[in-house]
């Protein structure tokens, strides 16, 4: 090859490295700057990753400082916690779900008296078993085992209830353990010595309060016992002396300890039952009864005071109301007393109306709704609300004259009160009071009263009443039973009606101005009028030795029951005839006298009942105790006894036990009627257990005495009353 050849090729040679060095250059160049943004982009992440790192690297120290700031909180709230719980008084300590002491204080470990075996990691049953072991608890009336069996079972509870441990040392610890839900247990040491302690003395002060009332109880119900004994003879004497021949001045003595004497017999009776509602120890004593008998019983009692004041007695009973209920009689008697003598003494001319309302329902109690009203003095409007207060009293001239305790209307309110009724009082000054009661009690009848069956003839009544509110009840009870009613207001208004049309029965008053009831019976006889007359006195016995008392066909006790009303109407017969008065005797045909025996040991009270009884148609034997009275229904045959209940020997109940036993094979039964001492409304279940039927609360009124031996006279004997032997 030649030199140009070779110079050819080296040139080619040379430009071909050029232009790969150019090339590699170009390539080199790229690469450096690809490098160049490679390592600014590194640098700029370098920047920001830095920037970031001292990011976190402050927030982690902000963090360390925030943490360590909680952990010093936590610490300073653990420490105050627990130096709190260290502090209290009562033991705290805490199981974990397994029953191990996690921690506990000091109150809780000072129980064990620093042994070592009783610290955190201590289970619950070995701390039980170290209590025992030690005897740092007393167990009482149980075993060691049968004391930790039982905390045991309670421990396992979801709530263990509450429970008290004794200590050793008489301290009373009241365990309260709570559970939380992932089962670890809180447990609570409460000292309550001193609560057990002060509880202990309460108990103690209570038994003692109990009793001294007890005591005051007993001691009231002997004094009342104690003085209503000589009070029957200082009563009864004082009665049968008025009705001897005294001149003025003698009866007023004599009326001023009769008057003073029932004074004080009210005040203990209320003093007695007070104190006894006070205590809570006043019972009820349901049982059957009569309510309506119950109203006219309280209104015979207040009839002599009520006809010396002139006032009239009137009760508005609905005519087919159920009459039968179960409830206390004594209380129900004892209220209805104290509310109908109230408007009796402080009512001095008008009437006292006594009005029963209810809506019986079908199978059920009845609510009963009785009303007491007067036409007296009337409560001041600000005195009403206090007026069933203990011991008050509306004070005023008018009424302190009147006297009593300011507890009867206070006894009677707390006995509405136990028989779950209410009472009220509506009242204005001089224009009288309204005081009434809503109780409700079960009936023992299914329905109201039968309707009567009237007799064909009967349709037209003639009323004759000289006072409106009897005149009203009279027409709304004879309209209900389908009768034709013309009412007058006194007998000549009476006679013209009757010159005007023709009636089928009169019924008329006793007592009225002008021409009374007696003399209007005269007058229409006097006419030849055959009509029936039925008259109403509230003193029957007076009106029956009057001679035109033959032209009557029935004379009525006022106010009338309503069974004496529809008996009277029922058995008319249109023919004029005498008939007995209510309560009176019936026409017998025997002529031996009624024997009486009578169980008395007191020789004052003996020397009572003879004298009361004296003017009576009867054998009367005094026994001294019950063994006397005993043997005497056997000798004696007695139509009826008159029992004692307190005598030396064998008491009353004793004796009727004695004596129904003997009636058990002889087949007969005697009427036999306690005479007690006690509170004649407190009631004594243990009277009829004993086969006595009924009681009689000393003093003795002869009037109920002789009243009641009237009633019992069997028919085989003569009439025991005196107008009955003077006329035999």
């Amino acid at each position: 090859m030649s030199l140009a050849e070779r110079l050819v090729q080296e040139r080619q040679a040379r430009r071909a490295a050029e232009r790969a060095l150019a090339q590699k250059q170009s390539e080199l160049a790229e690469a450096h700057r690809q490098l160049g943004h490679r390592a600014q982009a590194l640098s700029e992440e370098i920047v920001e990753t830095r920037a970031e790192v001292a990011t976190v690297r402050d927030e982690n120290q902000r963090v360390k400082s925030d943490l360590s700031a909680a952990h010093h909180k936590i610490a300073v709230a653990e420490r105050r916690l627990w130096h709190s719980v260290q502090t209290i008084t009562d033991g705290f300590a805490f199981f974990d779900a397994a029953g191990t002491l996690c921690l506990a204080n000091k109150a809780y470990l000072s129980i064990f008296d620093g042994l070592v075996d009783i610290a955190p990691g201590v289970a619950y049953p070995t701390i039980l078993q170290v209590m025992t072991d030690e005897g740092i608890v007393d167990t009482g009336g149980l075993t060691a085992g049968e004391w930790q069996d039982m905390m045991i079972d309670r421990w396992r509870m979801d709530i263990p209830p509450p429970v008290t441990i004794r200590l050793w040392n008489d301290q009373y610890v009241r365990l309260v353990d709570r559970r939380n839900a992932a089962g670890d247990m809180v447990s609570v040491g409460q000292n309550i010595t001193h609560s057990v302690l002060t509880e202990a003395g309460l108990t103690e002060a209570r038994a003692a309060a109990e009793t001294a009332s007890r005591a005051k109880s007993a001691f009231l119900a002997n004094m009342s016992h104690e003085i209503r004994t000589p009070m029957n003879g200082v009563v009864g004497m004082a009665d049968l002396l008025a009705e001897t021949g005294l001149d003025e001045d003698q009866r007023l003595y004599v009326d001023t300890i009769r008057k003073s004497g029932d004074a004080l017999l009210t005040i203990i009776g209320d003093v007695l039952d007070y104190s006894k509602i006070e205590a809570d120890r006043l019972d009820l004593h349901p049982e059957p009864f009569d309510l309506e008998r119950c109203i006219h019983d309280v209104m015979m009692l207040l009839e002599p005071l009520a006809r010396e004041k002139g006032l009239t007695l009137l009760v508005d009973y609905d005519l087919f109301m159920p009459s039968r209920f179960v409830g206390d009689p004594g209380r129900v008697r004892q209220v209805l007393t104290n509310l109908m003598g109230n408007a009796v003494k402080f009512t001095d001319a008008g009437h006292v109306l006594v009005r029963v309302t209810g809506a019986p329902q079908a199978g059920g109690p009845s609510q009963i709704t009785i009303t007491v009203e007067d036409t007296g003095i009337g409560i001041p409007a600000d005195q009403l609300d206090r007026i069933f207060g203990e011991f008050n009293q509306v004070q005023a001239a008018r009424s302190r004259r009147f006297g009593g305790t300011g507890l009867g209307l206070a006894i009677s309110h707390r006995l509405i009160g136990l028989m779950g009724g209410e009472m009220w009082v509506t009242s204005g000054e001089g224009s009288g009071s309204c005081f009434g009661l809503r109780i409700t009690l079960p009936r023992t009848e299914d329905a109201r009263p039968p309707r009567p069956m009237l007799p064909n003839g009967l349709r037209r009544v003639l009323v004759v009443d000289d006072v409106p509110t009897n005149l009203t009840i009279l027409e709304r009870q004879l309209t209900q039973l389908g009768l034709e009613v013309s009412c007058c207001a006194n007998g000549p208004s009476a006679l013209e009606a009757m010159d005007a049309q023709d009636f089928d029965l009169v019924l008329t008053d006793h007592h009225m101005p002008g021409m009374d009831g007696l003399a209007l019976t005269q007058a229409i006889r006097a006419r030849g009028s055959g009509v029936p007359i039925v008259m109403i006195s509230s003193n029957p016995g007076h009106a029956g030795r009057d001679p035109a008392r033959a032209h009557l066909h029935a004379l009525l006790q006022k106010p009338v029951p309503r069974r004496d009303l529809i008996a009277m109407l029922e058995g008319m017969d249109q023919t004029p005839r005498a008939v007995p008065a209510p309560n009176a005797a019936s026409v017998r045909t025997g002529t031996r006298q009624m024997r009486v025996l009578a169980a008395e040991d007191n020789k004052t009270n003996q020397l009572v009942l003879q004298k009361m009884l004296a003017p009576m148609n009867i054998v009367l034997k005094i026994a001294q105790n019950g063994e006397e009275a005993v043997a005497a229904y056997d000798s004696f045959h007695p139509d009826l006894i008159f029992m004692d209940i307190s005598m030396p020997r064998m008491d009353g109940k004793d004796a009727a036990r004695a004596i129904r036993a003997r009636e058990a094979t002889l087949g007969r039964r005697v009427p036999i009627l306690a005479l007690t001492a006690n509170s004649p409304d407190a009631g004594d279940p243990e009277l009829a257990q004993a086969g006595l039927d009924a009681a009689l609360s000393k003093p003795l009124r002869k009037e109920v005495l002789m009243n009641r031996i009237a009633a019992l006279c069997p028919h085989d004997a003569a009439s025991p009353l005196p107008d009955a032997a003077s006329r035999a």
